[in-house]
């Protein structure tokens, strides 16, 4: 569990909860991190184990409900570009934190070729590092896949040859956005197995599959995250338009989605 606390005394009286049980085992050991007050960031590279080459920069949007309020979940949807990095950001974010990662694995001897996924968050215009992943971001990829021009297997094939050095990574310039559909209760109790329909019906929008299966024939939700839709278009604000517009052809029991990702860009 994760808390996020605002005072001092909130955190000591959180602290004798969690060591009183309240995540069970996981609570026999607490860390204590600084809190950072600034808007997050997802940067992704991908690499040869020496080299690296950046793919487009995302934002995702963690709470259940509009204008970022109530529970964390697995991600509503996300936002690429990202308006607020500027290039004084982006280069502070290379020498600070990706070179030095990069450099770092290398010098102790990490044979590590693939992505990374760096959770940033930029405060005052100068970017920290809250999480690192050795994979894609979930719904970051569903806009970052979508503005990469370049072939993918051929990236993959020359990371596993050992040389990514060749490659010019390339992004589409116009924006993505991805909206999630989530099943009703989510990111707590909810149903599955709702049968889903309309999606033969979304038009120039991608349809990314989460939680769903096939039974019988038909399509049925299987997960607390259940489809996610992508549009490109020349701004954000389209691209969302498009996203949303599609959202409202699919259908199933309980469907809720975000109408409001990228509101704060």
């Amino acid at each position: 569990g994760v808390l996020i606390l605002d005072s001092k005394e909130k955190a000591i009286e959180e602290i004798k909860n969690i060591f009183g049980g309240k995540f069970g085992e996981a609570g026999k050991k607490v860390v204590i991190e600084e809190f950072l007050d600034g808007i997050e960031y997802s940067v992704f590279v991908i690499t040869d184990g020496k080299k690296f080459k950046m793919l487009p920069i995302a934002k995702d949007y963690k709470r259940a409900g509009e204008n970022d309020t109530g529970l964390n979940t697995g991600g509503m949807g996300a936002v690429s570009p990202v308006s607020f990095i500027d290039d004084d950001l982006m280069i502070k974010t290379v020498i600070k934190i990706i070179q030095p990662t990069i450099s770092g694995l290398w010098q102790k001897n990490i044979d590590y070729k693939g992505f990374i996924f760096f959770g940033l968050i930029n405060v005052d215009n100068n970017p920290y590092v809250i999480e690192y992943n050795a994979r894609m971001g979930d719904p970051e990829a569903e806009v970052v896949f979508p503005r990469l021009k370049n072939d993918l297997l051929e990236i993959l094939n020359d990371i596993y040859d050992g040389d990514i050095s060749n490659h010019e990574i390339v992004h589409d310039s116009r924006a993505a956005v991805t909206v999630m559909l989530t099943s009703g209760g989510y990111p707590e109790k909810y149903e599955k197995n709702k049968v889903i329909s309309g999606v033969e019906d979304v038009k120039d929008s991608i349809v990314f599959h989460a939680g769903t299966k096939i039974e019988n024939g038909k399509l049925l939700t299987n997960g607390g995250r259940v489809l996610a839709i992508t549009s490109l278009a020349e701004t954000k604000d389209q691209a969302l338009e498009m996203s949303l517009k599609n959202a409202e052809k699919i259908n199933f029991e309980g469907k809720y989605f975000r109408r409001d990702i990228g509101f704060d860009l």
